[in-house]
């Protein structure tokens, strides 16, 4: 069997944390930030943990469990 390539452009977006989960960056926070409140601007600047209905997808794509 072939060795599993990562998709390199999942591998650039996500990072995996001590706990095995992953975690990624919020849309819509690159710009045209003019128009958004500074409430939102300020959760859009944390990061997140990928939801669990993708994570599977995710873990595949960057070739892990």
């Amino acid at each position: 069997m072939p060795k599993l390539k990562t998709h390199k452009a999942t591998a650039k977006r996500i990072k995996i944390r001590g706990s095995k989960t992953l975690k990624r960056r919020h849309a819509y926070s690159d710009h045209f930030l003019g128009k958004r409140s500074a409430k939102r601007k300020r959760r859009l600047r944390k990061n997140e943990a990928v939801s669990s209905a993708n994570a599977l997808n995710v873990r595949r794509s960057l070739c892990l469990k």
